[in-house]
């Protein structure tokens, strides 16, 4: 292969090229976030799901696993 051929550096320098290119830009998760967060407290507001107390879910966790 070509890439084998480059040196250790050059290689490193383009595995972290090409893993920036796989990554979604910060700003594009917050605002997917924002979305998300605005949905769950609209279903909220409108009575379509409700909400619990994180203690209570984690206790349920630590139950179900054991």
């Amino acid at each position: 292969m070509q890439v084998q051929a480059l040196a250790a550096e050059d290689r490193a320098k383009l595995a972290e090229t090409l893993l920036e290119s796989l990554q979604t830009p910060i700003a594009e998760i917050e605002t997917a976030w924002a979305q998300e967060i605005e949905e769950r407290v609209a279903a909220l507001d409108r009575g379509e799901t409700q909400a619990y107390a994180a203690e209570d879910v984690f206790a349920e966790a630590r139950r179900l696993i054991r």
